[in-house]
């Protein structure tokens, strides 16, 4: 059941009041540790960050769609980092438990995640499959009441931290392509699981992905998310439609964040005698930057709503997503160039944000994915409506 306007409000006032007095104040400090402070995460457990889409009878906040996009607006405004460490919990970590899992799986790990006390993560990405989701290479064999992975998963967010994977893995061999992949919850510390070293990133410094390595690494049968197989590939659309949405939102708030800087900046630098606010070519910048951060946060609250609505989103958060990272990158490329040569220093953390956001276009599907599922899309609905 959707809040009431005055507890939405509230919950709203309450992260932005936190982004502001508690976040964005210790950003430089995880940029240059590349560390999330224990405090800082302990307030996030605190807030009920982790289990923002988690049902209440879970532990969880139970918001939907256009809720999450809401408080994730706010949140965005903050280095993405600070996002990413309860963000697979709010989605891919534990969505496809709760979107498909069985009512045992449910229960023994929905509570863990949204409380924080477990970190979920989503392992798909591999050496050789990334875009092509569905070739998956990492095998699922059965034995007995077991199986056994086997297989390297690459660029798992947030895998150095996580209690719970959720893993896919191919369990039917002879059957090529998504019909032959499965989803399973693969707990840390299971003997034949070992993760990699984090990688050094360009930017989002404090969020950590590394490989992850399964090696005989026996599970038992009911770890399978559902209790059947064959539906692993399901499942992570499933996940990635509402995670497309949710990535749309923090590319808007990160947008609407450095929107702010750069007036603050160009309001207060002087240069020939007056404000560099003043200059019509930067003013162009302004404005530019402005109403496509209102365009990608009306195009991200429309769709959340049709999904909150039960409709299928699959094109419109292909477009959200497509449109807001791409957007995030160039309103923080124009930051860097209203800052002219502070925009180089990281004090000022243009440059910071700059890094930051070039992940965007990237992750939870490239740009070039959401073009390709948005245009297939449009082929097909023409099909149909001309009757070919």
């Amino acid at each position: 059941m959707p809040l009431d306007l005055e507890t939405r409000t509230q919950l709203i006032e309450t992260i932005r009041r936190f982004v502001d007095e508690r976040l964005i104040p210790r950003e430089a400090e995880v940029a240059d540790t590349d560390a999330m402070p224990a405090d800082i995460i302990q307030e996030m457990r605190e807030l009920g960050l982790f289990g923002l889409s988690i049902a209440e009878e879970f532990g969880g906040l139970g918001l939907n769609m256009e809720e999450e996009a809401l408080l994730i607006f706010e949140l965005g405004r903050a280095a993405p980092a600070f996002r990413s460490m309860f963000a697979t919990n709010v989605g891919i970590g534990s969505q496809g438990i709760a979107i498909d899992g069985t009512p045992e799986q449910k229960a023994k790990y929905l509570p863990r995640l949204a409380s924080g006390e477990l970190i979920g993560s989503f392992a798909l990405t591999e050496p050789e499959v990334g875009s092509d989701a569905g070739s998956v290479k990492t095998t699922a064999r059965r034995e007995g009441d077991f199986y056994v992975l086997n297989g390297t998963k690459r660029f798992i967010t947030n895998a150095p931290h996580a209690g719970l994977f959720t893993v896919m893995a191919r369990t039917n061999p002879e059957v090529k392509g998504a019909g032959g992949v499965s989803a399973f919850a693969v707990e840390a510390g299971t003997p034949g699981l070992s993760t990699g070293k984090p990688e050094r990133k360009m930017g989002q410094q404090g969020a950590h992905v590394c490989d992850v390595i399964f090696d005989n690494c026996r599970i038992p049968a009911d770890a399978l998310i559902g209790g059947k197989e064959g539906q692993g590939f399901k499942t992570a659309m499933k996940v990635l439609d509402k995670g497309r949405l949710h990535i749309a939102a923090a590319c808007t708030g990160l947008a609407e964040r450095i929107i702010d800087d750069m007036m603050a900046y160009a309001v207060g630098r002087k240069q020939f005698g007056k404000a560099i606010a003043e200059f019509q070519l930067l003013q162009a910048m302004f404005a530019d930057s402005k109403a496509e951060a209102l365009a990608a946060r009306a195009l991200v609250l429309d769709s959340a709503r049709r999904r909150d609505a039960g409709e299928d989103v699959s094109v419109a958060a292909a477009s959200a997503k497509m449109f807001a990272s791409e957007m995030v990158g160039r309103v923080a490329d124009r930051n860097v160039q209203v800052h002219g040569g502070s925009g180089y220093i990281k004090d000022y953390r243009a440059e910071q944000l700059f890094r930051d956001a070039r992940l965007f276009r990237i992750y939870e599907g490239t740009t070039q994915i959401q073009q390709t599922i948005i245009a297939k899309a449009m082929i097909a609905e023409t099909r149909a409506k001309l009757g070919l």
